[in-house]
């Protein structure tokens, strides 16, 4: 079971990122919380999206995963999806978010923080958190995007 969650969020959910952190602490995750600290006014989603997305694929002792919040999840989804070794996964409903790791093996998952109600964001983590990867099939695909990732960093 996931066990570490590293957390990230720019100004748009900045409101919102205490609510989630106490619900995913009380469900007895451990939350490394690398989001926006402060309501600085606008800031950068690619800063914490790389920070994100490269402690969860530099933690190798752990089976961690990353959460990312901007006003879309877009932003940080195309940012986290830049770091090697990363499947990222864009949610936008309680559907998406069980597929994201039943059919993908998504490592992080982005959510729109504008797009969303804090209760609709956390079903989606908690359905993302509670679905296991069913391999098989689904494995068959994530080998061809490794083998694909591996032959164009050679």
């Amino acid at each position: 079971m996931i066990k570490k969650i590293y957390f990230g969020n720019d100004h748009a959910a900045y409101e919102i990122k205490d609510q989630i952190i106490t619900h995913l602490k009380q469900k007895g995750y451990q939350i490394i919380d690398e989001g926006a600290q402060a309501a600085l006014g606008s800031v950068d989603y690619s800063t914490y999206a790389l920070k994100v997305a490269n402690d969860v694929v530099n933690d190798t002792k752990n089976d961690s995963i990353g959460i990312l919040l901007c006003g879309t999840g877009i932003g940080m989804n195309i940012a986290a999806s830049k770091v090697h070794g990363t499947r990222v996964a864009l949610v936008y409903n309680e559907s998406s978010a069980k597929l994201a790791k039943e059919h993908n093996n998504a490592n992080i998952i982005t959510i729109g923080a504008r797009e969303n109600s804090l209760n609709q964001i956390l079903k989606m983590i908690d359905d993302f958190l509670t679905s296991k990867f069913l391999g098989e099939r689904h494995q068959k695909r994530l080998d061809i995007i490794a083998k694909y990732e591996k032959e164009q960093n050679s």
